[in-house]
């Protein structure tokens, strides 16, 4: 059974802890106890999660009353920090071919890794740090880690569900002008508010991990459509993904991994003979002309940009809600 979950402030009781709770249509039924974290929640209430909605589902008036409409409540991330947050980059076919790629050859996965101290709410504002001009967007399939590992692993369709509890939306934001000229994917993708999650956990079973396959990512820029694409052009699948991991990181309750964005960044590459040509020039100057060229696509995020990102089955039985985001200036 397909269970969401959200995690919750009630503006209401303001003495209150942040809550977990079960998400149907717009209601959301509060668990009876208390988790500090993703992990303790994971942990100690994911059954009594699942308990509940059997109760929800099978008409339970004495629930009526503990319902809370969602738009009440200040809905928070579903993955809590501290944790790990790894990430593939590359990982739809048509945005390897965009990066100039070939995904039919490519035999190795691209890591990377975020600070926890970007991942904030999923509808929190965006702030782009004053030195930045070049912010980018990347809807991203994220998967919540349901178990230690501590040593190699090999993850099949057959048993990934013993490793990943459940799904959420990310979305990878990335300073280009800091990562790309600096090659600092870290710092380039780790500024403060880089990584909004949520607003859905959605729980899986082990007969539901077959939506990992096919569940569609779209990201909208005012509006306006920028990323589109399926879970079924992955060309690393989370199973192997996650078995790559192993050979070089440890996993814990809670860790959140960002399975890589599809075609539609605002990063575009020149040609290939412009990029050949533009690596003869200084230094200083390669990087000056990579910036101007990019900010002249116009497709980076300004202030006052809106993003709305959205990922869900086709028959409607996973939604993982809608993140809301609007960029603000730092400073």
């Amino acid at each position: 059974m397909i269970c969401h979950i959200v995690h919750y402030y009630n503006p209401e009781l303001p003495t209150q802890s942040n809550q977990w709770g079960v998400l149907v249509d717009k209601h959301i039924f509060p668990l009876a106890e208390q988790y500090a974290t993703t992990a303790d929640f994971l942990l100690k209430g994911r059954k009594k999660a699942y308990e509940l909605l059997k109760n929800i589902t099978q008409g339970d008036s004495a629930l009526d009353n503990t319902a809370l409409n969602v738009d009440s409540l200040e809905l928070l991330s579903p993955v809590t920090t501290p944790c790990r947050v790894l990430c593939q980059g590359a990982n739809y076919r048509q945005h390897m071919i965009d990066s100039g790629m070939d995904p039919d050859s490519k035999s190795f996965n691209m890591f990377f890794n975020k600070s926890s101290a970007s991942v904030c709410p999923g509808s929190s504002d965006i702030v782009r740090p004053t030195h930045v001009q070049l912010l980018d967007y990347e809807v991203e399939l994220g998967l919540v880690i349901g178990a230690h590992v501590d040593r190699e692993m090999e993850i099949s369709d057959q048993n990934i569900h013993n490793i990943v509890a459940g799904i959420v939306i990310g979305n990878d934001i990335s300073a280009r002008d800091v990562q790309v000229p600096q090659m600092q994917f870290f710092k380039g993708k780790s500024y403060r508010s880089f990584c909004p999650v949520g607003p859905v956990l959605c729980l899986l079973e082990e007969e539901d991990m077959h939506y990992l396959h096919n569940l569609n990512l779209e990201l909208r820029v005012n509006g306006k459509v920028r990323q589109q694409d399926s879970t079924a052009n992955l060309v690393f699948k989370p199973a192997e993904s996650l078995s790559e991991f192993t050979q070089v990181s440890d996993l814990d309750v809670g860790d959140l991994v960002l399975t890589g964005t599809p075609h539609g960044c605002a990063m575009q590459l020149p040609p290939a003979p412009l990029v050949k040509l533009i690596h003869l020039l200084p230094e200083k100057t390669k990087w000056k002309f990579f910036v101007k060229g990019q900010k002249r696509n116009g497709r980076y995020l300004k202030p006052g940009d809106s993003l709305s990102t959205t990922i869900r089955s086709a028959d409607g039985q996973v939604n993982l809600g809608t993140q809301n985001n609007t960029i603000k200036q730092a400073g």
